[in-house]
């Protein structure tokens, strides 16, 4: 039985229960696979799939990418297939209807996609594909074919089952750089709908074209982008994850990335790390080798939030490791960065830099002192009073890592910051998880303060009486969740009774 394992000792052995030296491992461990689902939630900020949206049908196709296509009269996709099916059709005509085709499938909408290939038009623009003496036709096919890949996973499906993968492929070879381009944004789509077609797109030989590109120095900013981008949806999906063997290939020009000055390379390569770092401690170790744990911590004082999101997400991704994985971050100066980020302007950052936090007090006692030694638990008592509920609701995560792995002089340094009034009005809030922590927070501070003294003790318990501790505990007993009753319960039981 939980509750009774939980709360089944006497005033005597109540510190060695909550105080043994396995606790905040096993704290680790409650805190990451509480954070799966909001992991899962926070990583839609970056999209698995972009589709080239015009807002004006009268665009210039290659000609925006400085090539020399002119803009044409739209047709519809009946129209198109009827120039499609003429075997001596003129190419002007051919390539009239591709781009007209294109930019069908560059509005704002899914419906378009099914129109396109419910026509049978996507053989059509696959085989144009083929056509490398018609360098301009590929670039429209392949933009078309990018497009129908960014819908959803049938439409996916259906540029995978014609036959476009080993097209696009070649053509990340071709002398044409808009092309080569295009078809990384193409493949960018299609490894990112699910795990099963990003290891299709990775057994295909993509990584090793990547690689060299990332490497290029004539290569051009537009290029890093779309590989960058596509790098970030080879390491997505958990389901399974990416292999060890290809991240350990894709590393290296992920760090390379990360000494890009232009902020939309930043933000794709950040994220590919957070994807790398949220598989476990061996996936995290080949991040933390790969030697850019430096570079995200840098950046988390970038001046672009798109940049400082990720970077932040893959160092909180990290500190979920091992304590050596840990102490490795806190080596490389995050912890002096931090303290800006919990007011930052926007709620996430604060959020994510508080999560961190939790997971570095859920550390080892010397971590722990170097939280306090940054100065960041009068922050935390702050996020505390007045932050918003997300940010409260990790920082009593924080608290309870800390007074349930510290020792007793740090335990007294967090509650001398008058953190019991606000750990108090916490109770008052409607989510069980929260009002649990902070219950054991308040056992854990009332507990040293007595293991310290007994007139420490009691000044304690008379300051927790003070702000509605008791009042508040008393009212506890009565809760609909049986934790939360035995947690009020104890703290009444040892310390007031």
């Amino acid at each position: 039985n939980e509750y009774k394992s939980y709360l089944s000792f006497t005033h005597m052995d109540r510190s060695g229960f909550f105080k043994n030296t396995s606790r905040s491992d096993e704290n680790r461990k409650n805190r990451q696979h509480q954070v799966t689902e909001l992991r899962k939630d926070r990583r839609g900020e970056q999209i698995s799939k972009r589709r080239q949206v015009i807002e004006d049908t009268t665009d210039d196709g290659m000609a925006e990418s400085g090539g020399l296509t002119n803009s044409v009269e739209l047709i519809d996709t009946h129209q198109i297939k009827q120039i499609f099916l003429e075997s001596d059709a003129n190419p002007d005509k051919v390539f009239s209807a591709v781009q007209s085709c294109r930019k069908i499938l560059s509005k704002k909408s899914h419906r378009q996609i099914d129109e396109v290939i419910n026509m049978g038009l996507l053989p059509h623009l696959v085989h144009f594909l083929t056509l490398d003496g018609s360098p301009e036709l590929q670039f429209e096919s392949c933009w078309a074919i990018t497009n129908i890949a960014s819908g959803n996973p049938l439409q996916t499906k259906a540029v995978v089952e014609g036959g476009a993968v080993p097209h696009l492929m070649r053509l990340l070879s071709s002398t044409n750089a808009h092309v080569a381009e295009q078809a990384i944004w193409a493949l960018g789509n299609v490894a990112g709908d699910s795990a099963m077609y990003r290891d299709f797109v990775i057994e295909s030989g993509i990584i090793p074209l990547l690689v060299d590109m990332t490497a290029s120095t004539t290569a051009s900013i537009t290029l890093h982008r779309h590989v960058a981008w596509t790098l970030s949806n080879l390491c997505r999906n958990k389901d399974p994850p990416t292999s060890i063997e290809s991240l350990t290939k894709m590393i290296p020009s992920i760090r390379l990335l990360l000494s890009s000055e232009d902020h939309s390379v930043l933000t794709d390569a950040c994220w590919a790390v957070s994807f790398i770092t949220d598989g476990g401690s061996e996936r995290i170790q080949l991040a933390i080798q790969s030697g850019v744990v430096t570079k995200l911590v840098n950046l988390l004082e970038h001046h672009e939030i798109s940049v400082i999101s990720p970077a932040l997400h893959a160092i909180g991704n990290i500190v979920t490791g091992k304590y050596e994985q840990i102490q490795n971050v806190i080596n490389h100066g995050l912890l002096s960065h931090l303290s800006k980020l919990l007011f930052h302007q926007k709620p996430s950052i604060q959020k994510e830099a508080t999560w961190t936090i939790s997971n570095i007090t859920a550390g080892t006692p010397t971590q722990i002192q170097a939280v306090i030694d940054a100065n960041l638990l009068p922050y935390l008592v702050t996020v505390l009073t007045r932050g918003e509920f997300n940010c409260q609701r990790e920082a009593t995560w924080a608290v309870m890592n800390l007074t349930a792995g510290g020792t007793p002089q740090q335990i007294k340094r967090l509650y001398s910051l008058n953190c019991l009034a606000p750990l108090v009005r916490m109770l008052e809030v409607h989510d069980t998880e929260t009002m649990v922590n902070v219950l054991r927070t308040c056992f854990h501070i009332l507990d040293t303060a007595n293991e310290i003294s007994l007139a420490e003790g009691n000044r304690v318990a008379v300051e927790f009486e003070a702000c509605n501790g008791l009042l508040a505990m008393e009212r506890l007993q009565r809760h609909e969740d049986r934790k939360i009753c035995r947690l009020s319960e104890a703290i009444i039981d040892n310390f007031f009774d």
